[in-house]
């Protein structure tokens, strides 16, 4: 059974893979981002996967370096036995950008994992992590035109709220 747990370095190769499979598009909830993603996977981050989990667990923390338009954030993978199969970022705060467009959590299925329920249950999962970070009630949002996204945040609750420049957002009440 799958199961979120705090990045950890020895999911590494799988992590690598994983992002291969992406091509270079974003990996919502993976703390990888900016141009050449897949350059950046491929030199920086594999090259030093241990300091780049480091990084990912330190973000948590609010006093944590980061740049001004970035918040504190809890990441976690969603993990099956050895494989990795996804990642997850609870914002613990929303500054303008995420109210309009990112919402507290962004989530990304590794493709080969995809249609599976994965993402469905990572959301889940993830509810009490934000309930326990005093984040009540959640947004999440979604491409308008993303009908997966759109049914994952639906199954758990999620109420629409509107449409923003392409982007549906939702508020789910994680209690």
């Amino acid at each position: 059974m799958a199961t979120l747990i705090t990045p950890d370095a020895r999911f590494r190769n799988s992590w690598l893979a994983a992002a291969e499979e992406f091509g270079g598009e974003n990996m919502d909830g993976s703390g990888v981002y900016g141009e050449n993603r897949l350059e950046r996977v491929r030199t920086e981050i594999s090259g030093d996967f241990a300091a780049f989990v480091d990084g990912l667990v330190a973000d948590r923390l609010p006093e944590t370096p980061r740049p001004p338009e970035f918040v504190a954030c809890t990441y976690l993978w969603l993990v099956e036995g050895e494989e990795f199969l996804g990642s997850l970022a609870i914002r613990h705060i929303l500054n303008d950008f995420l109210f309009e467009r990112g919402g507290h959590i962004g989530y990304s299925i590794r493709p080969s994992a995809q249609r599976q329920g994965h993402a469905t249950r990572a959301l889940h999962d993830s509810l009490p992590v934000a309930r326990g970070l005093g984040i009540s009630p959640v947004l999440v949002t979604c491409a308008e035109d993303n009908a997966g996204s759109r049914a994952v945040i639906e199954k758990n609750g999620g109420v629409y709220e509107d449409s923003r420049e392409g982007t549906r957002r939702y508020w789910i009440d994680p209690a």
